[in-house]
């Protein structure tokens, strides 16, 4: 069973909420991670700037470093899905990352908070198939 953190979760989706805002009010980008993550490789786009997408995938790959510095041990995970289901899930997301044009940071945090009709159905299939997928396997087989 999952433990009921509401502080941490405040200050985690605080902070989430702070990078969108500042990668929008600094740079004028959605924090979009898949798009950001996938620019971070070439082919590039001719004439842009990717620094800042670089900088961006590398904090959040520093960040748990950070809070093992500062906590002396990283937050408890508890994954009990295998390998293959896990590989299966990961390549599933990021189909639905594809075909959706986006990802739940993207739509989810940044569409929502701009009120797109596009990011709300989005957001609403993703949810949809979330509910769907945890009763299929934890109810049907």
């Amino acid at each position: 069973m999952t433990e009921f953190t509401p502080l941490a979760s405040l200050i985690g989706g605080g902070l989430i909420g702070l990078a969108a805002s500042m990668l929008m009010i600094l740079l004028g980008h959605i924090a979009g991670i898949s798009g950001i993550t996938e620019e971070t490789l070439p082919p590039w786009p001719e004439g842009e700037d990717n620094r800042w997408r670089l900088g961006f995938v590398m904090g959040l790959i520093i960040s748990p470093i950070v809070y093992l510095i500062g906590a002396g041990h990283l937050p408890v995970s508890n994954v009990t899905a295998s390998g293959p289901v896990l590989l299966a899930a990961g390549l599933l997301v990021g189909l639905g990352t594809s075909f959706g044009r986006g990802c739940t940071s993207g739509h989810g945090v940044c569409g929502l908070a701009r009120l797109s009709r596009r990011s709300i159905v989005a957001v609403s299939i993703f949810l949809s198939v979330g509910m769907a997928t945890v009763f299929i396997s934890r109810h049907l087989v």
